[in-house]
């Protein structure tokens, strides 16, 4: 039985539907394009460079949604380990890794020169001078982590090992924001917040943490070097 153009666009729409519902990488990629696509409205970008933007971000959502059912299919037939569909999966996730490289490389060298006045005229502006508030704010947000440890310690891990914040995360991003105030660059900026990101994913990934416990962790860092230099401003 032939489908209608209709029926077909519904079964389009609905694996995207279902991808983004069931799979968390592409719920990532979903917002990630979302966000992207929203801020280049507010970019004097000409065409060309829009068209280039485009095919980059849809070429992470369709290399994800070609992973989604290659891996779907492997498990359909298999739910035991094998060589082989271990090796389809990895590539085509590396396929997807590829994708992602190259639109992070497109997005950088299209919005840099663009986020590097924008961070001038807005970040810097709150910037502070005295360097030895780096090691003030350094030394304060690890007294918040070990307080916020000891009070919200809830029998999970040790206090310097899981908890109620990463202190890890914590450090890493206040490092990171400061950083940025200090650098006035983008592309420091930039990496050293990938450090900052690296960072609480190893937290994550070793199972010392939950994202939620890294991402307050990350929230706490940041609050605190954006207050230390705003105050001090």
């Amino acid at each position: 039985m032939k489908r209608s153009i209709i029926e077909s666009f519904n079964y389009a729409v609905s694996g995207i539907i279902t991808s983004i519902k069931t799979e968390r990488n592409m719920l990532i990629h979903y917002i990630a394009a979302i966000i992207v696509i929203g801020l280049s409205l507010f970019f004097d970008f000409t065409r060309t460079e829009f068209l280039i933007l485009l095919f980059a971000v849809t070429l992470v959502i369709v290399m994800e949604l070609i992973n989604t059912a290659i891996e779907n299919t492997i498990d359909m037939i298999t739910k035991q380990y094998h060589p082989t569909a271990k090796i389809v999966k990895d590539i085509a996730a590396g396929a997807v890794l590829i994708s992602a490289i190259n639109a992070v490389m497109v997005g950088y060298l299209l919005f840099f020169d663009r986020l590097n006045d924008f961070t001038g005229l807005v970040l810097f502006k709150i910037k502070a001078s005295p360097i030895h508030l780096t090691f003030v704010a350094l030394i304060l947000v690890t007294l918040l982590t070990i307080g916020l440890k000891a009070i919200l310690y809830r029998g999970k891990g040790t206090h310097f090992q899981g908890g109620a914040v990463s202190g890890h995360a914590a450090l890493a991003f206040c490092i990171s924001t400061i950083v940025g105030f200090l650098s006035e660059n983008t592309l420091v900026i930039t990496l050293t917040f990938g450090l900052a990101i690296l960072v609480g994913e190893s937290r994550i990934e070793g199972k010392i943490h939950t994202p939620l416990e890294v991402i307050l962790g990350s929230l706490l860092g940041i609050i605190i070097g954006i207050l230390f230099f705003q105050i001090m401003s």
